[in-house]
């Protein structure tokens, strides 16, 4: 018999889980990540026609191999995250699976990620010594330094999303909070389980 079990910081968790993988993902596929001082896109409104259009079409296109090494910490990060948002809902029915917590072991791998995620974001400036970054934000750009370019939004986003180490500490509480002796008290007979 499959019990529901939805307490405060369970929910809080599954929210923020989705809410934090979601995020990473919009911030992940925008182009908004480095903003020059002639326009507001870095794709597109610049004088020479050749440079508006896709940044890449495959990977192998992407300008900075520290780029590329930032595309893949952040894609296997959003792909940990994405995959945990998914199983958090089920773990309302579900709380353990051959004997381990499905929190702690969601918990453990959101941490993973988190670690992913900030490689990632580590490594973006790097690449600003790239040609095409030198022909975007002028001759001062190097690693590390913008030139006279400024970070988008989704950089930032980028940033604020890496609070999984958050959602990491929440999956304990709502390990706690799941498998509390009030609530074990109340699986005797309902299927039904809401605590505050």
């Amino acid at each position: 018999m499959c019990h529901v079990i939805v307490t405060c910081r369970s929910m809080l968790w599954t929210l923020l889980s989705i809410v934090v993988a979601s995020t990473e993902l919009i911030a992940f596929m925008s182009a908004d990540w480095l903003t020059g001082v002639a326009s507001e896109s870095p794709t597109c409104n610049l004088p020479d026609e050749t440079l508006c259009g896709p940044y890449a079409e495959n990977f192998n296109e992407i300008a900075s191999g520290f780029w590329q090494a930032t595309a893949i910490f952040l894609a296997l990060g959003i792909m940990i995250r994405c995959a945990m948002a998914f199983v958090s809902v089920f773990t309302m029915c579900v709380q353990s699976i051959m004997e381990k917590s499905i929190f702690n072991v969601c918990g453990l791998l959101q941490a993973i990620a988190g670690l992913f995620l900030m490689l990632g974001l580590i490594l973006y400036p790097a690449g600003w010594g790239c040609q095409k970054a030198i022909s975007y934000c002028g001759p001062h750009a190097s690693a590390y330094k913008l030139g006279d370019c400024s970070l988008g939004w989704a950089f930032y986003t980028a940033i604020g999303s890496t609070i999984t180490f958050i959602c990491a500490v929440f999956s304990a509480q709502a390990e706690i909070a799941t498998s509390s002796d009030k609530v074990q008290e109340e699986i005797e007979g309902e299927n039904l389980i809401c605590f505050l």
